[in-house]
């Protein structure tokens, strides 16, 4: 069952990031732009030029359980702007329809180098909005129901993600975790459920800090 949403402070989701004039540089979060549930900025597949789904997409009417972390596999770029983002989420789509043969990008959401948060699947930010359901998606075979997937743009087996990805990410799943209810002992790995190196052993072996983070924003 979900949490009641409520009003989460915008200042929690900021907690351990360095200060409020960081996180807007980076675009964490935007002046304006939380909502009055505290949500962080969420780049829309309409706001990043997403094609349409190649075929119809299914909405589940029940909330997720899991958060699934994954690393893209691709080059650690050192362009951190929004347009480099939304291009990287567009790349992705590209390569889940034309060459997976998927009927949209795989995960739910993307977090970039430079930090900015993008909806990955048509359909993921209005369902996390609500808390009571989940876009089925082709993140990893026998969770695609049930976990959300987080793509994190880079390839991490030998390096950690830039600061500004990392400190994104723990406000992205906080938020995520509130939404739906989901215990911080549910973030997992994409290795933990199918045979991967996915999310890098570097990536993988910050989970543990991770939910410690995500538990102490969520207080």
């Amino acid at each position: 069952m979900a949490f009641d949403i409520g009003q989460l402070p915008r200042r929690s989701f900021l907690r351990g990031v360095t200060g409020m004039s960081a996180a807007v540089a980076a675009g964490l979060v935007l002046p304006g732009q939380a909502s009055a549930a505290g949500e962080p900025r969420i780049y829309s597949c309409a706001e990043w030029g997403a094609r349409p789904p190649a075929d119809p997409l299914t909405t589940l009417g029940h909330p997720a359980d899991r958060v699934l972390i994954h690393h893209i596999d691709c080059p650690n770029s050192t362009d951190y702007s929004l347009e480099h983002a939304f291009q990287v989420a567009r790349n992705d789509q590209a390569d889940h329809i034309d060459n997976n043969g998927w009927s949209d990008t795989g995960q739910h959401f993307t977090v970039s180098r430079g930090g900015y948060r993008l909806e990955g699947r048509h359909g993921s930010l209005d369902a996390l909005r609500s808390g009571r359901k989940i876009v089925r998606a082709a993140h990893c075979p026998g969770q695609n129901d049930n976990a959300i997937g987080i793509e994190n743009e880079g390839t991490y087996m030998q390096v950690v993600p830039p600061k500004a990805q990392w400190e994104s990410l723990v406000v992205f799943v906080a938020y995520v975790c509130r939404q739906y209810g989901i215990p911080v002992a549910e973030i997992k790995g994409h290795r933990d459920f199918y045979n991967t190196d996915c999310p890098g052993d570097q990536l993988y072996a910050k989970l543990p800090e991770l939910r410690s983070r995500v538990a102490a924003v969520l207080g």
